[in-house]
């Protein structure tokens, strides 16, 4: 948003520290980007909500640009008109790689690595130096609803007992500077927390690593949401090409350290990769431990996140991916993800301007259980399923489809229809015909009340505008938010009713949450409008502020930005900038903790530049990065903090 003339930007940007102790925002019944509402609130009077933007930070105050910065402000009204306004701030619960406190009283490493045996992952590679590899890339958070049974005491609490789950997606580099994206199994911990209950502040008393045995291991765990039945679920992304799981490094290093044995690498029951890229739920227990699950029915795919419909059956999900696609899950039963039929969409497009329109139809994969798909995993390979080359062979009886920004042509094995649903979801997808050309769909969430739901797509480009698939639009490079009409009544395609209420029909780019591709960079280096969203990634929806928070991944905005876009209005700010070169991450909107409202934020891999798009900054930024985040080695897990009650604006 362009700020108002008489406000300086030195007068709406304020540097939070790590350690401030801060107020979260109160529970209240909606709020809005910059327009004003009115709607009830929280103690049933009516009552307005404000937000106000921030501007963006730039070089004449370096320092906002080397850290995490909130220069917004949320204004609340209360009935008899008094209102009052508090700037919102950042509070850290930790940086990843400092001691916090774990189950009887042991100190543990924020965000360490630890092989499926429980061992710590060391890093020896720079001579003379061992120290336990911990994570600059924070990911997925979820703060869970209160849980039923938890002991006060025994979990050192003396306010109210609160738990979330925040996971670890890879870690950038190791001592020696060396690229380890992907390398490292995922680590993901309960954290609890002391809630003040008259302030809402969270303090972190324990931080607890769940067990990842039982899934075998996680890998690569980007975004997360919190399942209506109060779990939380994770995600695995960035399949690898089970034709060529051999030749793939990357997955070969992840699998030789998450065993601690560089030969596991040439076991291909352990280098499986079909046990990789699915759903793991954690479940949070009274005492504040976790335990995981890994579901197998709902795809594999490359999971950014999913989010469960308030039916709790059917599940939308988001595919990170280059010739990605629209996949939709419907559980057999309420609260349970462990058996269902999944689908892909085909995109039938309505409108070709800037990021386009389509009405969606669904495709039916297939009908599994999570136990049948783990075994299918365990016992097929690539080459029982299907045929599968890169060059065309001049045969009819294989299908030439598009995968990962390329083409290939494949035969289906007979009888292996499931199997490659589950298995080989991309290429079995694209076999009956769906539509795999979305680049990068990112996070999805839904809006209960309107029937609605939104996805970041992070870039609009590649398979979306070269007319190679059903999908042809313009762009921007720089990404969209596509808001999603939800229908019942739905058939697929072969006729059958799809037994949900909650399937996408038609999707178009949202105006106020498109981003705008500059024909040149700007002064400071930027190659999309800083104030416009740019390259959407985490995304959240809150019910009660009738708001949409958006965390950016971009690669053509200096600094990564969080949004709030007012759903009603169409009016968006901006809320907080991260540090140059870090991703906005572990977003999260959550409505009501015993009264209080919070939105989750973290940030990944600070100071990760980017040639052409840093090299204006990188000189003056670089030493204040690397002095606020342990050279660049640590990053941040926290939330944005501001507003007391709305009850007591009287």
């Amino acid at each position: 948003m362009t700020e108002p003339s008489t406000l300086s930007r030195r007068s709406v940007i304020k540097v939070i520290g790590g350690g401030l102790i801060a107020l979260p925002i109160s529970r209240m019944a909606y709020a809005d980007g910059v327009m004003q509402a009115t709607h009830g609130s929280a103690a049933g009077m009516p009552g307005t909500a404000l937000f106000e933007g921030m501007a963006a930070p730039a070089l004449n105050d370096p320092d906002a640009m080397a850290r995490v910065t909130v220069g917004s402000k949320l204004t609340l009204k209360g009935a008899d008109g008094a209102a009052k306004s508090a700037d919102l701030s950042y509070q850290a619960f930790f940086k990843t790689g400092d001691k916090v406190p774990s189950k009887d009283g042991e100190m543990v490493v924020a965000g360490g690595y630890y092989d499926i045996h429980g061992r710590p992952i060391m890093d020896t590679s720079e001579a003379g130096i061992s120290r336990q590899m911990f994570s600059d890339c924070p990911d997925g958070m979820t703060l869970l609803q209160p849980i039923e049974g938890a002991d006060k005491a025994a979990l050192g609490v003396t306010g109210n007992p609160v738990f979330a789950v925040v996971q670890f997606e890879y870690t950038s580099r190791n001592l020696a500077k060396e690229d380890m994206y992907g390398r490292l199994p995922s680590p993901i911990a309960v954290m609890t927390f002391d809630q003040d209950p008259n302030t809402g502040h969270l303090k972190l008393v324990r931080y607890d690593n769940v067990d990842t045995a039982p899934s075998h291991g996680l890998w690569i765990t980007c975004g997360a949401s919190r399942s209506p039945w109060n779990t939380h679920l994770s995600s695995e992304e960035y399949p690898t090409n089970a034709f060529a799981w051999d030749e793939d490094e990357q997955f070969l290093a992840y699998i030789a350290n998450l065993y601690g044995d560089p030969e596991a690498a040439k076991d291909p029951a352990k280098a499986n990769p079909y046990l990789y890229n699915h759903i793991p739920e954690v479940k949070v227990a009274a005492d504040g431990t976790g335990t995981v699950t890994k579901h197998y029915c709902l795809g594999r795919i490359s999971h950014e996140l999913v989010q469960v419909c308030p039916d709790s059956r059917t599940v939308l999900m988001g595919d990170d991916f280059t010739n990605g696609g629209a996949f939709m899950f419907v559980a057999d039963n309420a609260e349970d993800l462990s058996a269902g039929n999944l689908y892909a969409g085909k995109w039938h497009q309505t409108d070709g301007k800037g990021p386009g329109a389509a009405d969606l139809t669904w495709i039916h994969l297939g009908h599994a259980t999570s136990d049948e798909v783990e075994t299918f995993a365990k016992t097929l390979k690539a080459t029982d399923i299907m045929e599968r080359v890169t060059e065309d062979p001049k045969d009819a009886s294989f299908t030439k489809i598009p995968y990962s920004g390329k083409t290939e042509w494949v035969k289906l094995k007979p009888g292996m229809e499931q199997a490659a649903a589950f298995l080989e979801t991309h290429r079995y997808a694209a076999l009956k015909g769906a539509t795999l050309g979305f680049t990068k769909w990112e996070g999805t969430t839904v809006n209960a009340a309107d029937k609605k739901a939104y996805v970041a797509m992070s870039y609009i480009y590649k398979t979306m505008t070269d007319g190679s698939t059903d999908i042809k639009v313009e762009g921007p490079a720089a990404g969209a938010v596509y808001q999603i009409d939800l229908s019942g009544g739905v058939a697929d395609d072969a006729g059958r009713a799809i037994d949900s209420q909650w399937v996408p029909i038609h999707m178009a780019g949202l105006p106020g949450m498109t981003g705008e591709d500059l024909a040149e960079a700007d002064a400071l280096g930027n190659k999309a409008n800083p104030d416009k969203v740019s390259n959407p990634d985490n995304i959240k929806y809150s019910e009660d502020m009738r708001t949409l928070f958006v965390g950016e991944d971009s690669g053509m905005h200096v600094n990564n930005f969080l949004w709030a876009y007012n759903v009603d209005t169409g009016a968006t700010a901006r809320i907080l900038s991260t540090p140059s070169g870090a991703e906005s991450t572990g977003l999260q909107s959550v409505d009501n903790i015993n009264g209080w409202t919070y939105i989750m934020s973290n940030f990944q891999h600070p100071g990760d530049w980017e040639k052409g798009l840093h090299d204006k900054v990188k000189d003056v930024l670089e030493p204040l990065i690397n002095a606020n985040y342990a050279d660049r080695y640590a990053a941040q897990v926290g939330y944005v903090a501001g507003m007391p009650r709305t009850g007591n604006l009287g």
